[in-house]
């Protein structure tokens, strides 16, 4: 038996709060992003075997003319991607961003997803912000680097610069030109800007776009299909062990008691267990069987015995969970209420109405099931200790490591690698934390990999919630007012507190468990209140899945706004229309807003358009259809989603016949990509709304592998119309907003197709029937 590894409590390394605050983001991105200067020559040749599997410059001779791209001898354009590769090709979008303002030759053009350093500034791929908060910064660097390049071209063809224009990967005077490649070799380059300046650059108008926008091939898909791009599972390095790790009864709090490993050292490469001694209590109660092979670790654990004391989530149910939840959604204390008004008078409430609609949704806890297992590879090497493993948010756990190490974070490196599937579970990368923790005692590299049980025990799941809504109408019909308490687990709170809002009256509350309840509808007096569900916060590790808050919220908004509109006897669609006027706290602003509310509901009238809405539908089949800004009120995408579902009575089966979709994300810089995400996240959607969800038994989910856990199969996959509003304004997100649509379209279309409203997801064939069942005795 191994005795716990003793390790000190002290933190090592600063915390992330400076990096952390979204809003600003964009300042610290440009504050890396300064050094415009184009001085440094790198003359060895970058390694073409990156662990993304995308090839750096295979050329020698490198200038960099500035933090994100760099040109070569032959021409060669690479750029530095901070941006996780989960499938969704975001090398490609930001690239194309960069070089469309370069003016490069796109066939040149070559991506790095870099490894952690500060000087990227914060590392984080999620929420549907790589393209909107790269697009800036990234025109500056290459409108930069173009105006560097015709500048230095136009010196050595002895010419003025004003007669000069870049193409193509060259500078053009008349019929004379010389390429990128030929004027870094010359030595071209020699213009600096400070960042006064970046700010005043002149970015190209919509018509002189050459590639945003426009159909081009993905610059890393030769990598994934020929094998060669490496995934976290994938990395080795010589003299490395494997660990398969044994885990606790609860998620927080459980500590060892005892471990016999008696029967472990029969198996052959087995070569001793570890009980984790955590500073960061990010893993408490685990043991790590390490052997020679990953086969020798899982056949080994299967021959080891711990026995532990569990935390205080030892027992707990998913109807516990939803009863704290539907306690604190009633009770008049406790929460945040968000800054939802246009004065601070109106959050106030009378309720003397002539009458009122009070409703409560609900939705399971939900698993990531990303394809690839999490996994790590830890180990140290001159004195640097390095962490190889696929993460969505490097700048999140590095000060994690660093307490758990014990040593500076500026000590630890995290190796990039390509993601097989993130959807939110990478953003937490307390994976790392065992794996470094076994290495620093071993003395030697680790690499542990979960099996997808495992992995499912350790998922950091989308938090079960309950939500109440409230609207009051006067005599005539018109709404008065409008209340949304939203109860669920937090991720933010207990994972990056430093990114809590400040609420209407103090406090803080995690923006993440809340966006999208605080909507662009004019519904008169309103309020909208996150209260987080202490006893799911204690009881697992909330994580954010694609979509987040919105996946939760606008089920119940959209939902409900059907029933309003029922309620006041108006169709849905101009019900809606009706309530997105565009004024006010929804008129929208500058840079990324601009349009507000009447940008939702142009996407409301196509989708209903396209949809067929009112038109005549066979018996038991229904269009129903709700609309969505995505994620944040900063950075909306606007979408529509309109679902046409048949309802077989007799088996309470929903089919979905087709979803069209109509999205408004300003300009669309991947063509490809967003029509990709769409379709990814709408699926996603319809998976959550039908099919998936578990629930908590005796304190741990109740499946653990695909056998039970039942995500949409493709042949439940639905005809689907997916258009986009052709826009120059500012581009947004596109990698979570359609998730949010699906599943309160389907509920609307259940209703009008057989009258049967459901407040909880998934709608199982259950539910459905039982639904019928009450309708049929009313």
């Amino acid at each position: 038996m191994s005795r716990p590894i003793a390790a000190s409590s002290k933190a090592g390394g600063a915390g992330p709060a400076a990096l952390l605050s979204r809003r600003n983001f964009l300042a610290l991105s440009a504050g890396a992003g300064i050094s415009f200067g184009f001085a440094r020559i790198v003359d060895a040749a970058m390694d073409p075997a990156v662990p993304g599997g995308v090839p750096a410059a295979p050329h020698g001779g490198l200038i960099e003319p500035n933090l994100w791209f760099g040109i070569d001898h032959d021409g060669i354009v690479t750029v530095n991607i901070i941006r996780a590769e989960m499938g969704q090709h975001v090398g490609t979008a930001l690239a194309r961003i960069l070089a469309d303002e370069l003016e490069a030759d796109w066939s040149k053009v070559r991506i790095v997803h870099v490894d952690t350093d500060p000087k990227w500034g914060l590392m984080v791929t999620g929420g549907s912000w790589s393209v909107w908060q790269t697009f800036p910064l990234f025109s500056r660097a290459g409108a930069a680097g173009r105006i560097a390049l015709i500048e230095g071209g136009a010196r050595l063809l002895g010419v003025a610069p004003s007669a000069c224009a870049a193409r193509n990967g060259a500078v053009v005077a008349g019929g004379r030109s010389i390429g990128f490649g030929e004027i870094a070799r010359r030595g071209g380059l020699t213009r600096t800007f400070t960042p006064e300046e970046l700010e005043k650059l002149p970015i190209k108008p919509v018509k002189d776009r050459r590639l945003i926008g426009r159909p081009t091939e993905a610059v890393d898909i030769a990598a994934k299909i020929d094998g060669t791009a490496r995934y976290g599972i994938d990395a080795r390095v010589p003299n490395m062990v494997h660990a398969r790790p044994l885990l606790p009864p609860t998620r927080n709090g459980s500590k060892v008691v005892s471990i016999d490993d008696g029967d472990a050292r029969k198996v052959k490469g087995y070569i001793r267990s570890i009980a984790l001694d955590d500073p960061s209590d990010t893993v408490p109660g685990w043991v790590m069987v390490i052997a020679e092979t990953f086969q020798a670790a899982l056949k080994a654990s299967r021959h080891v015995k711990v026995r532990w004391t569990p935390g205080p989530g030892h027992g707990v149910s998913e109807k516990q969970i939803q009863d704290r939840g539907a306690e604190l959604a009633a009770s008049a204390e406790g929460g945040v209420d968000l800054n939802v008004a246009d004065d601070d008078s109106t959050p106030e409430f009378d309720w003397a109405a002539a009458t009122t609609l009070e409703r409560i949704y609900t939705t399971a806890t939900v698993l990531h099931f990303q394809l690839e297992p999490v996994n790590a590879l830890a180990f140290e090497k001159d004195g640097m200790f390095e962490i190889h493993t696929g993460n969505q948010w490097q700048s999140l756990i590095l000060p994690t490591l660093a307490k758990a190490l014990d040593r500076p974070e500026a000590s630890i490196v995290m190796r990039t690698y390509m993601l097989g599937g993130g959807f939110g579970r990478r953003l937490n990368g307390d994976y790392a934390v065992p794996a470094a923790l076994a290495a620093k005692a071993l003395g030697r590299p680790v690499k542990m990999v979960l099996t997808r049980e495992d992995d499912v025990r350790f998922d950091s799941v989308r938090s079960p919630s309950v939500q109440r809504l409230r609207m009051a109408f006067d005599g005539s019909g018109q709404i008065q007012a409008m209340e949304h308490h939203a109860c669920a687990g937090w991720p933010t709170q207990v994972m990056a507190g430093a990114l809590l809002a400040k609420g209407l009256r103090g406090g803080q509350y995690d923006p993440f468990a809340i966006a999208g309840a605080d909507h662009w509808y004019d519904v008169g007096r309103q309020r909208v209140r996150a209260i987080p569900n202490d006893l799911a916060n204690s009881s697992f590790r909330p994580g954010w899945l694609r979509s987040v808050g919105p996946g939760w919220t606008n089920w119940a908004l959209e939902s409900f706004m059907d029933e309003a509109a029922l309620q006041a006897r108006v169709d849905p669609v101009a019900f809606r229309l009706k309530l997105l006027t565009g004024k006010g706290r929804n008129a929208g602003t500058a840079p990324s807003s601009v349009g507000g509310a009447l940008r939702q509901a142009e996407v409301v009238r196509r989708a209903a358009a396209r949809a067929g809405w009112g038109q005549p539908l066979p018996p038991d089949t229904g269009l129903g259809l709700a609309t969505s800004f995505g994620q944040e009120r900063d950075m909306p995408t606007w979408v529509a989603c309109a679902a046409r579902v048949r309802v077989e009575r007799a088996k309470g089966k929903v089919i979905v016949e087709k979803l069209t979709i109509v999205t408004d994300a300003g300009t669309i810089v991947d063509p490809d990509g967003a029509l990709a995400q769409t379709q990814g996240a709408a699926l996603w959607g319809l998976s959550m709304a039908l099919h998936e969800g578990t629930e908590f038994v005796n304190g741990e989910v109740r499946d653990l592998n695909l056998d039970t856990y039942m995500p949409l199969r493709i042949g439940d996959v639905p005809a689907m119309d997916i258009s986009f509003v052709d826009s120059a304004e500012a581009p947004v997100g596109l990698g979570e907003p359609a998730t949010t649509v699906v599943a309160p379209a389907i509920g609307n279309a259940i209703f009008r197709a057989v009258g049967v409203r459901l407040r909880h997801i998934p709608i199982t064939p259950e539910a459905v029937r039982e639904g019928l069942a009450i309708a049929a005795r009313s």
